[in-house]
This record gives C-alpha cells, structure tokens and sequence, in this order.
C-alpha cells in the first residue's frame, strides 16, 4: 500500500454512465494504465466522493435520475472535491451542452463512441494539466 492508502500506484479514474455497456468498454480501455472505479447514477458518484477522491472523473450527461449537469454541480460544491478534472464522455452532440458543460469547469468534452487510444491521451493530458495547476505558485 502507498501513502495514499491505495493498494496501486496508478491513478483512479471514477467512470459514471448508466450504460452498463459503455461503462465495460471505459475499464477494458483504461485498466491497464488506471485504477477504474464505475458507477452507474450520479446519486452513486456523490456516495462514492463522500469517501474517496479520484484523479478524474468520466461523466455522462444523459442519465436518470440525476443527469450529468446536476451531478457535475454538486461535485463542484463538494469540499475538497471541486477541483477534480472532469472529461464529459457523452453522445450529446449539441452546441448548448458544450456551453454549459464549459461553466461548469470541464477539462474536455468526449463524443461516444469513443476510441480507446483518443481516451487514454485526452486523459493523460487532463491529468498532465492537473498536476501542472496544482504545482503552480
């Protein structure tokens, strides 16, 4: 175990959609370079961030009963939580979504289907921008 109480060095990606499928297709992806946490309604997602603090978090718009947004600005409000990066991994293809996801403080926007190679890089870099805010005076 590490100093940050995790059995793996890697870091956590917690992936919420309430597609069983997509959510299988983002671990096969990302489990050989991330820890992959996935959870299916974003009420599960703020259970979960109660107690834990992934690197980054996949969130999907369309879900029920709390959409991707209302999830997004409750992980926002969360105490040592807002500053997670966020990717939006949705097949919402619509300019007004982009807006909105943009105001709520979204380091990048994912069309589905996605390709597993363009996910994992967009994830890096996200991670990479991450590490440079934090280290910055």
């Amino acid at each position: 175990m590490n100093k940050s109480g995790r059995i793996s060095d890697k870091k956590r990606i917690l992936a919420i959609d309430d597609a069983a499928i997509v959510l299988k297709r983002i671990a096969d992806a990302l489990e050989e370079h991330y820890d992959v946490v996935t959870v299916n309604t974003g009420s599960r997602a703020l259970r979960y961030l109660e107690t834990e603090k992934p690197d980054l978090i996949l969130l999907d718009i369309r879900m029920m009963p709390k959409d991707g947004f209302e999830t997004l600005k409750e992980i926002r409000e969360m105490e040592d939580r807002a500053d997670i990066p966020v990717i939006m991994l949705t097949g919402v293809e619509d300019k007004n979504a982009v807006v909105e996801s943009i105001k709520l403080g979204i380091c990048d926007y994912i069309l589905k289907p996605f390709f597993p190679d363009d996910l994992l890089e967009r994830i890096q870099r996200a991670l990479e921008l991450s590490e440079e805010g934090r280290t910055q005076p």
